[in-house]
């Protein structure tokens, strides 16, 4: 049916809400790619297999559903059943007959399968109980893990396109505006900008055509919250940016997807054709005569592109390079036109705004990052998966109530926020509220919502390392100062993780990147030195022992660093097997020996020993023979 007045919008609503008033249980079976990759789609065959096998479909009253990424990867394939809020974690297929058997006929639970507290060690029965969960408020995700994506009328049923219909049929495009700025929303992408500015000044600015651009290029390492909304719940994504357009009048828009998000861009494309032949999408949406139509984009893969005149000059076809921001994209943007740039979760966050009002939206949050931000978590934290809270909550409760605390429960070292672009925080910094102003003072920003999480093994030289790395591979090398600045150096850090440190590094390690904040043409080469910086600032003394003792103080860098087994070994044999180079030797309960012209300083012997029996040192402390024949590997 095709959705052309209000009446048949609330009659579609009413009819999807009747279509699922015959679930009685529903069998929720995440399917978002940190799952599929654990082998949940064998699982969701499973159920549709055994459920049309004992036609228990019609009987029951059983419905099975895939839905859309839970956040809880670390715990991943999960399945929740609902009306009951039972939460099964790391479900295979031979879980399957059981958890119709038992929980879904007679209302029994299966231990085993539900998600234990590691701090009490109890299971936790309901969804809404555990911790993760717990303390998460969702926006932007709100639809996530309890919809299907291929299916509008599931959207439908849990309030999809309400927000739109609002607006066109009851609202001026100042009054969307208006509202949205009520809201406090900031771009949710790393800059932070005001949404409703750029809305403003698209709508005022000269020129028929105009356009309105969704950025899913999601670049930064460790962060998938934008794929995760795209691929779990693109409706909520259609509504923010219908919305959008109506306000600024607008009349064609395009999703810029990574190409690494494949099925991203079928859930895309699924649900805007179905928008279309709907009425939500295309010409005369919802009858109200008002055009807007979307096209799907995918980008090459260049970090780059996720600037935003680098993501308009890929767009139109040409080298995704950044140009100068002296004129504004709302002016002349995607082919000179007049454009509004949002971001994902920006566009997520849209129509749940329009819904409930801005005043809702702004109770949540700080006085200048109002609502909510997702986050993905991930490093060394027991619960790894994607999240969303309120504006304004601290590292220290994301990290420890939300993610469990550390693995293994050793020393928490560093967080890192902002991807590329950001800085790493030490533990004087977990009391810190998590928003835009607090962690630019603090030397980070919050990116587009990766957070990394490190233990007291990990070298913060190296840490700074690997994103120089990243950088002078994902760099366009239009200007000098990018160029350059970062080849030169990762130079330097090469020579520090090497022993080849020299003083005077430190020096030449800021005076690089004054010259990148001052003369680079974009925020990559402007933020590139944002990572270098926080670790010098918070961790310069690992850095002096680099270059003054030739030592890592975590033990990671290889070049500078040896093991030894020491007089409390068991003679277990767990290192002896863990050794990739076979440098280890000794008879079963007896002291065991590290070969040092052998041993490549991997580290994994450290690792695996129950007894805390081997110790890493500075390479420097071993005598000069041992120290020639290892050769210096690396």
């Amino acid at each position: 049916m095709r959705i052309d007045s209000r009446e048949r919008f609330d009659a579609a609503v009413s009819e999807a809400l009747a279509g699922r008033e015959g679930h009685k249980t529903e069998i929720l079976v995440c399917c978002g790619t940190g799952c599929l990759a654990n082998g949940s789609q064998k699982v969701a065959e499973a159920f549709a297999q055994e459920v049309e096998k004992r036609g228990l479909e019609a009987g029951v009253g059983l419905f099975t559903k895939k839905t859309g990424c839970h956040g809880f990867c670390e715990k991943g394939p999960l399945v929740v059943l609902q009306p009951s809020g039972v939460l099964y974690t790391k479900v295979e297929p031979r879980h399957v007959p059981d958890i119709l058997d038992k929980t879904v006929a007679k209302g029994e639970l299966i231990p085993r399968l539900l998600y234990k507290d590691p701090t009490t060690k109890k299971p936790v029965e309901r969804y809404a109980e555990v911790p993760f969960y717990k303390n998460q408020t969702r926006i932007a995700m709100r639809n996530i893990g309890k919809i299907d994506p291929a299916d509008l009328g599931d959207a439908l049923a849990h309030g999809a396109y309400a927000g739109l219909a609002k607006a066109l049929f009851g609202m001026t495009p100042e009054q969307v505006i208006a509202e949205v700025e009520s809201s406090g929303l900031r771009g949710r992408g790393g800059a932070g900008f005001v949404t409703a500015r750029k809305w403003k000044a698209a709508r005022k600015a000269q020129g028929e055509r105009k356009f309105l651009l969704c950025n899913g290029d999601e670049g930064d390492p460790g962060a998938f919250k934008d794929r995760s909304i795209m691929e779990g719940d693109p409706h909520s994504v259609l509504e923010g940016m219908v919305i959008g357009a109506y306000a600024v009048s607008a009349h064609e828009g395009y999703i810029y997807v990574r190409d690494e998000y494949p099925l991203a861009v079928v859930h895309l494309t699924l649900a805007m054709e179905q928008a279309r032949q709907a009425g939500l999408l295309g010409r005369d949406i919802l009858g109200t005569g008002f055009d807007f139509d979307i096209c799907v984009s995918r980008g090459g893969g260049a970090f780059v592109c996720g600037e935003s005149s680098a993501l308009m000059r890929s767009l139109e076809g040409k080298t995704g390079e950044p140009r100068q921001k002296y004129v504004h994209a709302t002016e002349r943007g995607l082919f000179d036109c007049p454009t509004v740039l949002n971001n994902v979760e920006t566009w997520a966050d849209v129509g749940a705004i329009i819904q409930n009002g801005g005043a809702w939206f702004a109770a949540m949050g700080t006085e200048r990052s109002k609502g909510t931000k997702a986050f993905s978590l991930v490093g060394k934290v027991k619960n790894t998966g994607l999240i969303e809270l309120p504006m304004g909550t601290t590292l220290r409760h994301i990290i420890y109530d939300i993610g469990g605390g550390i693995l293994g429960d050793r020393p928490f070292k560093a967080v890192q926020t902002g991807g590329p672009s950001g800085g790493c925080l030490p533990e004087s910094h977990l009391d810190d509220p998590v928003d835009y102003e607090k962690l630019t003072e603090a030397g980070s920003m919050m990116g587009s919502g990766g957070m990394i999480v490190m233990d007291d093994r990990t070298c913060m030289v190296d840490v700074a390392r690997y994103f120089l790395r990243f950088l002078v591979e994902e760099s366009c090398g239009k200007c000098v100062p990018c160029r350059e600045g970062l080849k030169q150096m990762l130079a330097i850090y090469d020579d520090l993780v090497a022993g080849r440190g020299r003083p005077g590094d430190i020096e030449r390690i800021e005076r690089l990147s004054a010259g990148m904040q001052l003369g680079s043409l974009c925020e990559l080469g402007k933020s590139a030195p944002n990572p270098v910086l926080s670790t010098l600032r918070y961790f310069r003394e690992e850095y002096l022992a680099h270059i003054e003792q030739k030592a890592c103080p975590a033990g990671i860098c290889r070049d500078l660093t040896a093991y030894e087994i020491v007089e409390s070994c068991e003679g277990c044999g767990v290192c002896l097997k863990a050794c990739p180079a076979e440098a280890i030797a000794g008879e079963k309960k007896a002291l065991h020996v590290i070969h040092q012209g052998k041993c490549i300083s991997c580290g994994a012997c450290y690792e695996v020993c129950p007894t805390d029996a081997i110790r890493f040192f500075p390479k420097a402390e071993l005598a000069p023979a041992a120290a020639a024949s290892r050769g210096g590997a690396s």
